[in-house]
């Protein structure tokens, strides 16, 4: 029963969605818009979790973790793809500031929180903690210094300096998988754990993966459509909007997945999907997108504001300090999720 009120819901918030983004006022106004898109991006960002789970089921905790947290970031990949298309690359760099401290923050601080209210003290593999707090530096060396040398460089300069830059990440954050999927697989896996049964078929499920990111990329279309109107409207700031609303939206998926990971004591596959939801945006996608500017004439650099290097270094601090020993409990969710709501404040009123 349960599954099916999920389907339905899915279901009648995407054709709700497709009729308010056709259709459009007076029927629908601007924020009617705006929160079904949000609403309908959230389930399918459910379904999404849902099949990349079944799929991680076949795949193993490891490479699952992995994969939730590549599907996951779909929604955010392609939300980013249409503003960078549209030249609105401010609300890019927030997003991406919003997704890197959300994941580290919100998505981590639940489930470390929700995990340690039900289990005292939970345990992951400490060399993999050791990497991750190594590649949070290297993300944050990698923000930090184009926005420092901006003010020295020319237009040209700044541009071509985030074009190498993000070539050099992206080879890195493919090396970084080859170190830990393949040459140093077994000393960075957890214990293994067993599994339930799969949702669906190994098949099938590969299917459902595919329909879910493809009702990602509509709808995810869909919402960037209402989101100028929606922000003016409010008097809401581009900062706010792309840091903190789509990214809590975007990141539907990786709550989900990683909140009822933890709860079943899979801390190491939660941490895997919050942590490395966060490397991926910080490694892949932000480079990926100044890439993909080029394609559409007006190339993005990674010059980030004061307020989002701020940002990112915090989280990047604490969730490296929290992280590192391999060992979590319910109190360091709390401070996780202070520092979000401390920022998020901050945010909202900049």
């Amino acid at each position: 029963m349960k599954r099916y009120g999920f389907t339905i819901g899915l279901l009648a918030s995407f054709i709700l969605s497709g009729a308010a983004h056709y259709i459009g006022a007076p029927l629908f106004s601007a924020t009617m818009q705006f929160f079904i898109s949000c609403l309908a991006i959230i389930f399918v960002a459910g379904f999404l979790g849902k099949a990349t789970e079944s799929v991680a089921h076949y795949a193993g905790e490891r490479f699952g973790g992995f994969l939730n947290a590549t599907f996951g970031n779909a929604a955010e990949l392609i939300i980013a793809i249409f503003l960078v298309k549209d030249g609105l690359f401010d609300v890019v760099k927030a997003s991406i500031t919003g997704s890197i401290i959300g994941n580290m923050l919100l998505v981590l601080g639940l489930s470390v929180l929700l995990g340690g209210l039900k289990y005292k003290e939970q345990h992951f593999n400490v060399k993999l903690a050791g990497h991750n707090a190594s590649l949070m530096l290297l993300a944050v060396i990698a923000i930090f210094v184009p926005a420092s040398f901006a003010s020295s460089f020319t237009k040209p300069e700044t541009t071509n300096l985030s074009v190498i830059v993000s070539v050099i990440l992206i080879i890195a954050y493919l090396l970084w998988l080859l170190f830990s999927m393949v040459t140093h697989k077994n000393e960075l896996s957890d214990e293994v754990v067993e599994h339930g049964e799969a949702a669906w078929s190994k098949g099938l499920s590969v299917v459902y993966l595919f329909i879910a990111t493809a009702m990602v990329a509509v709808q995810s279309e869909w919402l960037v459509g209402t989101l100028e109107t929606f922000s003016h409207q409010y008097g809401l700031s581009e900062l706010f909007v792309g840091a903190f609303l789509i990214a809590i939206v975007g990141n539907a998926a990786e709550h989900s997945a990683a909140i009822m990971l933890a709860r079943k004591n899979k801390i190491g596959a939660a941490v895997e999907i919050a942590i490395g939801s966060s490397l991926q945006i910080a490694l892949f996608v932000c480079p990926v997108l100044v890439l993909v500017s080029m394609l559409f004439g007006q190339t993005m650099n990674l010059v980030f504001t004061t307020y989002e290097l701020v940002a990112i270094g915090v989280a990047a601090f604490i969730a490296s300090s929290i992280s590192r020993d391999g060992s979590t409990n319910w109190f360091e969710g709390v401070l996780l999720l202070v520092v979000y709501i401390i920022l998020g404040i901050a945010f909202f009123l900049v």
